[in-house]
């Protein structure tokens, strides 16, 4: 089986390692990976700014370098949602105002190829235990586009309950939001600190080692919150502990 991957603005820009990890896990799971130099952003942050028609760019240039692949993975459940839910709006919203209806039917054709890291586990390879070995205890932050906008359940749990080596504590309130939200943090900026100095102080109660999610943006948020109050706690993509072996851990 051959995939492209998606590896997203944030990753590629400031978490190259986990953009790495998700090949190293794929490969060793017999995925071949591809990938397409012509990905660039996917327009969520122009889009969730009201800058509509300067996202369409970004709609045909995405679709364009995906092209002719039938699966795109992806660690990041915010830029998952974002094609999966907003690109058909966009598309459509396109051809009803005269713009051409080929980014309608581009959006819509490349929706249902993106996958999410763990759903393409879970859900296409039908795999939970991975093979990995992690000794640590991790407690995991679901983000809201992971669970409100992909559902993606238990997913991402299941992935950690196999690892081997690995203790799961729960986190309490975990389906509460982190408060970054991308261009939210930027215009609410008190509001945002204050959710996610909630969230990274539940988080920090829990004795964990790490605190592992599916986007690095939320992990981002939260890092910068626990460096500023001194917390041992680290933060951590998922795919980084699902890539870990004996043989090969995490950078």
């Amino acid at each position: 089986m051959r995939v492209a991957l998606f590896v997203t603005c944030v990753n590629d820009a400031l978490y190259p390692r986990t953009g790495i990890a998700v090949v190293r896990l794929l490969e060793r799971l017999g995925v071949e990976v591809d990938f397409p130099a012509a990905q660039s952003c996917c327009g969520q942050p122009q889009y969730n700014t009201g800058y509509r028609y300067e996202t369409e760019p970004l709609v045909r240039r995405t679709a364009a370098a995906f092209e002719g692949y039938a699966y795109v993975v992806t660690p990041s459940g915010s830029c998952a949602a974002m094609i999966r839910e907003h690109y058909p709006r966009i598309g459509r919203k396109a051809a009803a105002e005269g713009r051409g209806g080929e980014l309608a039917e581009a959006a819509a054709s490349l929706g249902p190829r993106v996958y999410e890291l763990t759903e393409f586990l879970v859900d296409v390879l039908g795999v939970t235990d991975v093979g990995a070995y992690f000794p640590h205890t991790v407690t995991y932050h679901p983000s809201c586009h992971g669970l409100r906008g992909l559902g993606l359940g238990d997913r991402p749990r299941r992935l950690l309950a196999a690892v081997k080596g690995l203790e799961l504590v729960e986190l309490p309130g975990a389906e509460e939001c982190c408060g970054f939200g991308g261009t939210f943090s930027v215009k609410n900026p008190d509001l945002s600190a204050a959710m996610g100095g909630d969230k990274a102080g539940s988080a920090a109660a829990t004795g964990a080692d790490f605190l592992c999610g599916a986007d690095n943006s939320c992990l981002a948020h939260l890092d910068g919150i626990l460096r500023r109050r001194g917390a041992p706690l680290r933060t951590l993509h998922l795919a980084e502990i699902l890539a870990a072996t004996e043989e090969e851990p995490p950078a």
